[in-house]
């Protein structure tokens, strides 16, 4: 059984443009991400739980295939060079956290088998912050 997602409307329209615009040779995350945005709950921004990792969202979340731990920022690919604590939403981890609440779980393919990535506690909350989504 999936997790319940909520996205914001803000992060479901820029992530959908961002899908329109990728090559064919990432049709797989591609596919994957926009199964997961049409099963999601979509509230408008001011709506947002603060427990909930949205984009620009600074995340604490493990691997448990690997029982890594990280913080870091759920970002566009255009955003990667804004630090060295920021996750692509087109990487496998960063698709498998969007709209994940803390303490929830979820199975997410990955480069090398399964992710079992666990959403440990959202430190900032991009739709608190002015300019969050871009």
């Amino acid at each position: 059984m999936k997790p319940d997602l909520i996205i914001s409307s803000r992060d479901l329209e820029q992530i959908e443009q961002l899908l329109a615009h990728l090559p064919m040779s990432m049709n797989a995350i591609k596919d994957a991400l926009a199964e997961e945005l049409e099963r999601a709950d979509i509230r408008e921004p001011d709506e947002m739980p603060a427990d909930v990792v949205t984009m620009n969202s600074k995340v604490r979340f493990a691997v448990e295939n690997t029982s890594d731990e990280f913080s870091l920022t759920l970002s566009y690919p255009a955003q990667l060079a804004d630090g060295p604590d920021r996750i692509s939403i087109l990487s496998p981890v960063g698709s498998a956290l969007l709209g994940l609440s803390a303490g929830a779980r979820i199975d997410w393919p990955g480069p090398t088998g399964r992710l079992n990535v666990r959403v440990l506690e959202v430190l900032s909350h991009a739709e608190a912050t002015a300019g969050a989504g871009q």
